[in-house]
């Protein structure tokens, strides 16, 4: 064990030694592509992503560090982003994308012109880019898990998924399916899409709760589970199990309801600041340094027992989050 950490230590050293040397990437431009920015995660995603970079581009660690998001979530006008970056003569592309493979034609072209792809949250399946990625179909699955322990009896679900046609909303449903076969005293009564979105969310619930027999809990994806709360109270159902997605209105409402009647539940998000990861890692692979070709990180979750440590340093109307440095970095591409 001493061994193993001695030698992932002296890996993040290796990785970090030639970080002081700035020359390498002070004149490089990296560029962020984002396909899709209407709701509270993405905009928290682009805020750290402008908080770390700038400050990156202050210390001429790199020349430019510029975010674009395409203004409707369609493939082919985020392909036609990425070949305007091309031409706008970036040195690396941090891609957060519409979809794993349909732009593989486009990030293609820019890895022949030499260009660094990185895809995050949102990966590409063309080998020639880097991805960092979480586990989201084990992101589905945990809820299950977290069900069957509060839940032995099992019950009807509803779930709520995310943005249609996304990577993203296939894998956590996959998962959230899986737990379902896995624990087969629960079942997924009715589905609705939330576009990761409150106000979607509650609209979408409030139009299939008519239709629902009683409800004991709801699967998520982020950015949803306020809604579907405001849903049932509106409805006059009463309130089933919720997971939520770490977003500041989830739970606040959450700590309201454990306060007045001990209410329980669990929340699981990937972290915003995951983007910092990926300018990070795209200066890395500039600076000429070995980076595996795939990353994972892994997702925030917050429990009944830490929900106020949480809350207390979530901004209003943001999201539970974790910002990457450099040194960060360096210990997920060593491993560590």
């Amino acid at each position: 064990m001493i061994r193993k950490s001695l030698a992932c230590a002296a890996a993040v050293a290796a990785l970090l030694a030639a970080s002081t040397a700035f020359a390498d990437t002070k004149d490089k431009k990296i560029a962020l592509s984002n396909n899709y920015a209407g709701n509270s995660w993405r905009q928290a995603m682009l805020r750290s992503w402008d908080k770390v970079t700038k400050q990156a581009v202050a210390d001429g660690i790199v020349a430019a560090a510029d975010p674009f998001t395409t203004s409707e979530n369609q493939v082919t006008e985020q392909a036609a982003q990425i070949q305007n970056l091309i031409l706008q003569g970036y040195h690396a592309i941090v891609v957060n994308a519409a979809s794993p493979d349909a732009l593989n034609g486009a990030v293609k072209q820019a890895c022949d012109a030499g260009i660094i792809v990185v895809s995050f949250d949102g990966i590409v399946t063309e080998p020639c880019a880097w991805r960092i990625a979480v586990d989201f179909a084990k992101m589905g699955e945990v809820q299950l898990d977290y069900l069957n322990e509060k839940m032995k009896d099992g019950g009807n679900l509803l779930e709520i998924r995310g943005l249609a046609g996304v990577f993203v909303d296939d894998e956590i449903s996959k998962g959230i399916h899986r737990g379902a076969e896995k624990f087969p005293q629960f079942k997924i009564s009715g589905s609705v899409h939330g576009d990761w979105a409150q106000e979607v969310a509650q609209k979408a619930v409030s139009g299939i709760l008519p239709s629902l027999p009683e409800i004991k809990a709801v699967v998520t994806q982020g950015g949803d589970g306020y809604g579907a709360a405001q849903a049932f109270a509106a409805a006059g159902r009463p309130t089933p199990l919720i997971i939520m997605g770490n977003r500041q209105d989830e739970l606040q409402w959450w700590k309201e309801q454990k306060d007045a009647n001990g209410y329980e539940t669990m929340s699981v998000s990937i972290a915003p600041g995951v983007s910092t990861l990926a300018f990070w890692v795209a200066q890395m692979i500039l600076d000429g340094k070995e980076v595996p070709k795939d990353l994972t990180v892994p997702f925030l979750r917050i429990d009944q027992a830490n929900l106020e440590a949480n809350l207390a340093t979530t901004e209003k109307g943001g999201v539970a989050n974790v910002e990457y440095s450099m040194e960060d970095a360096a210990k997920v591409v060593a491993g560590k």
